[in-house]
């Protein structure tokens, strides 16, 4: 890319994010919707719920990953690992900050609303479940909406910190494709020649430049207390709907477990084979949208 090229700004291509609609089994269907038929649901989502609002996730519908997410013991211990980040983030965070709630995200709301549906715990950290109306959302892995210093904790808007980088590095994106695809953590793929040279945010308070997102990076650990949180809700529900989730890591896939073991019949909505299937007690291999649309029609009066 020529350096000079200045940068093509604009809305997601949703048209790389829209498979066509997935054929779903009826059978299957209807076992879901009697099970979810008596509320009390919990549910539990991942990467999939957010693919339609532009947001890609981590896997393919083989279970492959797609990209090598930011590691939290890289991130933590180098200041090069935090450069690379936050220069990525930098100029992907317009467009991941500007994506919409889909129809999923509204129907999970119309579910809720209709006192079907209790608590969502999402392992996402978009956001997206509150814009559409979720009013008790659980978020696991945090939200990448807030950052916090690791040396003072002093929370900060990332609205603010996007503001502070754009004064440090001026210019910047006038180099970047930032019509390029927005990864899952919300970053673009960056030439490390133009890395080398961004400047990372320093706290307001400490003046560390040890600040990161408040979400969970791969290799960290979610809080105990949110953890013990979604227990409490797994164990409190009367039936587990996950959706979207592949549930490869144990994260999530802890709480099908638990659901299993205390006898809560766990729905599993999601593309492909998942973790978690034989403790599902109904799987549906289909996009959640196309789901979820059904269920609001059948249940969400």
């Amino acid at each position: 890319m020529n350096a000079q090229q200045p940068a093509r700004v604009g809305p997601m291509d949703l048209s790389l994010t829209m498979p066509p609609p997935t054929r779903i089994d009826e059978d299957r269907y209807q076992r879901a919707r009697d099970l979810l038929a008596g509320g009390a649901v919990v549910a539990l989502t991942g990467a999939g719920m957010s693919t339609a609002s532009g947001i890609p996730d981590y896997r393919g519908p083989d279970g492959t990953r797609r990209v090598t997410p930011m590691q939290h013991g890289d991130f933590v211990t180098s200041a090069e690992a935090r450069q690379r980040y936050w220069a990525r983030a930098y100029a992907g965070w317009s467009r991941f900050a500007g994506a919409s709630p889909n129809a999923a995200h509204r129907a999970v709301a119309d579910l809720e609303a209709a006192g079907l549906l209790g608590h969502v715990i999402t392992q996402n950290v978009d956001g997206l479940h509150q814009q559409a109306g979720c009013r008790r959302v659980l978020e696991l892995h945090g939200t990448l909406a807030r950052v916090v210093c690791l040396d003072c904790g002093e929370p900060t808007g990332r609205g603010q910190v996007h503001e502070w980088l754009d004064v440090a590095n001026p210019g910047f994106l006038a180099h970047v494709d930032t019509a390029g695809e927005v990864r899952p953590d919300g970053d673009v793929a960056l030439p490390e020649d133009l890395v080398a040279g961004f400047r990372t945010p320093r706290c307001s308070v400490c003046g560390g430049d040890r600040l990161k997102p408040d979400v969970v990076f791969f290799g960290g650990s979610v809080p105990r207390e949110l953890v013990e949180s979604a227990f409490e809700l797994v164990h409190d529900a009367r039936c587990m709907l996950v959706l979207g989730s592949s549930l490869r890591v144990m994260s999530g896939y802890r709480f099908v477990r638990r659901a299993a073991r205390e006898g809560i019949p766990v729905v599993v909505v999601t593309r492909g084979p998942t973790r978690g299937d034989a403790e599902a007690t109904v799987q549906l291999d289909a996009l959640v949208g196309d789901v979820l649309g059904r269920l609001v029609a059948d249940l969400g009066r």
